[in-house]
């Protein structure tokens, strides 16, 4: 494994890559844009963001939402 790749889990310790589809675990309060994002919900194409606790996502309406890769599971 190279020194520059960052390996990301979900909560179940599921390895996620770039494109991935993932499943909220649990309701999340979102900052800023006064939506909560329901338990169940499914975040398509992630992008992973270098740091092993996080990921970078897209859902309606939210810009720039960073999700923390403990209350995602992969599909």
């Amino acid at each position: 494994m190279a020194a520059d790749v960052v390996e990301v889990r979900d909560s179940v310790g599921n390895l996620l890559a770039d494109g991935d589809s993932v499943t909220l675990i649990k309701d999340l309060k979102v900052k800023g844009a006064g939506q909560t994002l329901k338990r169940g919900t499914v975040i398509r194409s992630i992008s992973l963001t270098g740091d092993p606790q996080e990921i970078d996502c897209r859902f309606d309406g939210i810009k720039g939402l960073v999700l923390r890769a403990e209350f995602v599971r992969k599909s």
